[in-house]
C-alpha cells in the first residue's frame, strides 16, 4: 500500500506550509485507522507522530510562527520540522541579511520544539488519542 500526502500550497508563507505538514499527519493517522477499522490493516503503522513550525529572528529575537510583518523583517528565517520523540526530519534555515549565529540557531530550535509539542497536543486531542 502506498499513500500520498500532497501538501500543495503554492502561494503562502512558511507559516501556512508548516500548517499544512502538521495537518497531513492528521490526515494520514484518521486515514490509517479507517484502514483498521476496515480490517485493511491489522494494526497502526504510525510509530510517531510529526510536525511543522515556521521560527525567525525579529528585531534580535527569536520568534514563533512569524505573520506577515515579522517574516517581511526577519533577520533569518527558519522552518522546522520535527518528531514527537524529538527527532529532527528537516531544518531548513536563511539568514536575510547578516548571517546568524549558532547560538541564535539553537534558540530557534528550542523555540521550534515548544511550538512542535504545542502542534503535538492539538494532533493527538483531533484524532482522539492520548
Amino acid at each position: 500500500m502506498t499513500i500520498t500526502l500532497d501538501c500543495d500550497v503554492l502561494n503562502a508563507d512558511g507559516g501556512t506550509r508548516c500548517a499544512a505538514s502538521s495537518g497531513a499527519w492528521v490526515a494520514l493517522h484518521l486515514a490509517l485507522r479507517h484502514c483498521m477499522n476496515k480490517n485493511i490493516l491489522g494494526s497502526m503503522p504510525l510509530t510517531d507522530q510529526v510536525a511543522a513550525v515556521s521560527c525567525g529572528i525579529v528585531g534580535g529575537a527569536p520568534v514563533l510562527d512569524l505573520d506577515y510583518e515579522e517574516d517581511s523583517n526577519a533577520g533569518a528565517d527558519a522552518n522546522f520540522v520535527l518528531t514527537g520523540g524529538g527527532g529532527l526530519v528537516e531544518v531548513q534555515g536563511t539568514a536575510e541579511g547578516a548571517p546568524f549565529s549558532e547560538a541564535q540557531l539553537l534558540d530557534l530550535l528550542r523555540l521550534a520544539r515548544e511550538g512542535t509539542a504545542q502542534i503535538f497536543a492539538a494532533q493527538k486531542k483531533a484524532v482522539g488519542i492520548g
